[in-house]
């Protein structure tokens, strides 16, 4: 079971509502005999309904930090399962969420792995205090946890530093000194990590919808989200797709597991 780490008033807070509350991408080719028809590798079962859209929460810091600890008790065993169930590599599905309430931080949220290569889903007391209900709360946290299920950090990695390695080795070929190398490494480095950051944003949206329909929450509800952040356009090196084609993602994932085609 993953844990949820906190600072400052959110630690007591979330701690007290917990001691209230303890007792309550792209599908692949058709499946061949014997075989899931989930891309992911998750074991078949009955495809979950659509849930009906959460009531929105108490349009505050404190309303928000009690929808969030209620929503992570749910989030927490479905993202640990699905993680199990569609992990094609030996990763930790031993999730630890935090999140970091220091003040003047911007909305945001991350994943990360710590030395032990447990993974590490973080969020900005600011981004939680954005949402207006449990659903957003929860696609949120199955967005970043996807990140993690889907190997993106690793693939980021290698992307940045093969880019590197051929810009590096083309200023070479071109007499660049050692200054001129180490600048074309970043550059490469620096676009290369952007390359993809588009298609795994998409693969995330898709998954993380799955893991929070399987968890109980509405995506499509959770996606409105994306309404009020801004919409990053369809820049070449931007690091986000679309708002349109993000919520057209998180579309297709919830009719794909109402038609059994993914669970």
């Amino acid at each position: 079971m993953g844990t949820v780490r906190t600072r400052g008033w959110l630690a007591g807070l979330i701690a007290a509502v917990m001691a209230v509350t303890a007792c309550a991408p792209v599908p692949g080719p058709a499946p061949g005999p014997g075989r899931s028809p989930d891309p992911y590798g998750a074991r078949s079962a009955p495809a979950p309904a659509l849930p009906a859209p959460s009531a929105p929460h108490a349009a505050t810091p404190d309303g928000a930090a009690r929808s969030f600890v209620q929503v992570m008790r749910r989030m927490e065993p479905a993202v640990r399962q699905d993680c199990l169930n569609r992990r094609t590599r030996p990763i930790s599905c031993d999730f630890v969420f935090v999140v970091d309430d220091r003040p003047g931080l911007e909305p945001n949220a991350f994943q990360t792995v710590d030395r032990n290569g447990r993974p590490v889903v973080g969020f900005t007391l600011s981004l939680i205090a954005q949402t207006q209900n449990p659903d957003e709360i929860a696609f949120v946290v199955g967005h970043e946890s996807a990140h993690h299920i889907l190997n993106h950090l690793d693939r980021k990695s290698g992307a940045a530093t093969a880019a590197a390695v051929v810009l590096g080795s083309i200023a070479s070929a071109y007499g660049g000194d050692t200054s001129a190398i180490e600048r074309a490494q970043e550059i490469g480095a620096s676009v290369g990590s952007r390359y993809y950051s588009k298609e795994w944003e998409l693969e995330a949206d898709y998954l993380g919808a799955i893991i929070t329909l399987n968890a109980g929450f509405d995506p499509i509800t959770g996606s409105g989200l994306f309404q009020r952040i801004p919409d990053p356009g369809n820049h070449i090196l931007g690091t986000h797709p679309a708002r349109a084609q993000r919520l057209a993602q998180v579309r297709r994932a919830v009719v794909d597991v109402q038609a059994g085609r993914v669970r």
